[in-house]
């Protein structure tokens, strides 16, 4: 984070907002500029990527879904712009802590113990890494001593949009990010692959509530991609990884998704308009009425 913020510092901040008395590298001075890159550098990244991948990704006939709130887009963007700054002030303290030179980030290739197959290896591991822990964190959040109060809120979004993938309860948004900010204090990683690999996933994370499906044969089982997430958010208990379905199989959690079996959303939406599901929601309602009276008698 110190390459973003030596760059704005040298090109913003120093020349027109700082006066020419306050050194850049004065702790408070550092911690005003990371609060209000990290918040801006959110913003960007989330309504940048999250619009395009809605105008450009998302299936929109999935807004028919019965399971589709309303306003539920609205709600999404709302959601996420009133936590996005919460998330930002411990997210701000370990990027401080990064600036400060207490991490094992480096600047150059040379300075890699393996030149650029350490740097190629370095990205690996932090996606292997970083999943394995979102996995145990976000099953970790879907205990019901912490469910309700912290991971509920992102499931309020049943069938999701990309404006879903950050509108979380500040608390679940920031343990789910720790893996990525604790990984260069434990591992050494080339700065200029570190921001990207912040921006990749954070796109990732936008892409896997996109709602669109396609996949390579071979890597349906492999990739944890929007089509595992959706089913997710709709049965819950499965498919908690973050890229890969690795840790799934491992924890026992891991679900075929519904959409490669012909029965994901939007095989459901065919049926609703073909009506083949006014029989099934008749029988449904009829069990219904019977549970009531039931409940009622009791």
């Amino acid at each position: 984070m110190d390459l973003v913020l030596n760059y704005v510092d040298y090109n913003f901040f120093t020349p027109y907002v700082y006066p020419t008395t306050w050194p850049e590298d004065e702790p408070f001075r550092q911690i005003i500029s990371l609060l209000i890159v990290t918040n801006l550098g959110a913003l960007v990244l989330y309504l940048l990527f999250g619009t395009l991948s809605y105008y450009l990704v998302f299936d929109h006939s999935l807004k028919q879904h019965p399971q589709f709130l309303e306003n539920q887009v609205q709600l999404e963007i709302k959601y996420a712009l009133q936590s996005l700054p919460w998330i930002s002030i411990p997210t701000v303290a370990l990027f401080f802590a990064e600036v400060r030179g207490y991490s094992r980030l480096y600047d150059n290739i040379e300075d890699s113990p393996y030149g650029w197959f350490g740097v190629i290896l370095s990205m690996l591991s932090f996606l292997f890494f970083t999943d394995m822990c979102i996995y145990w964190i976000h099953r970790f959040l879907h205990h019901k001593l912490v469910y309700k109060r912290l991971h509920k809120p992102h499931h309020r979004w049943k069938v999701a949009t990309p404006f879903a993938s950050h509108a979380f309860h500040p608390v679940d948004g920031f343990l789910q990010s720790i893996p990525y900010h604790i990984y260069p204090f434990l591992f050494p990683l080339h700065k200029v692959t570190y921001l990207g690999l912040y921006v990749a996933v954070n796109v990732w994370t936008i892409s896997i509530h996109d709602g669109d499906y396609r996949v390579p044969d071979f890597l349906k089982h492999i990739i944890n991609g929007s089509a595992h997430h959706t089913d997710h958010h709709l049965y819950f208990d499965y498919n908690y990884g973050q890229y890969f379905t690795l840790w799934d199989k491992i924890g026992g959690s891991y679900k075929s998704p519904s959409s490669f079996e012909g029965k994901g959303p939007h095989d459901y939406l065919k049926k609703l308009k073909s009506g083949e599901l006014a029989s099934i929601k008749n029988d449904h309602a009829d069990e219904d009425v019977v549970s009531r009276d039931s409940l009622k008698n009791k």
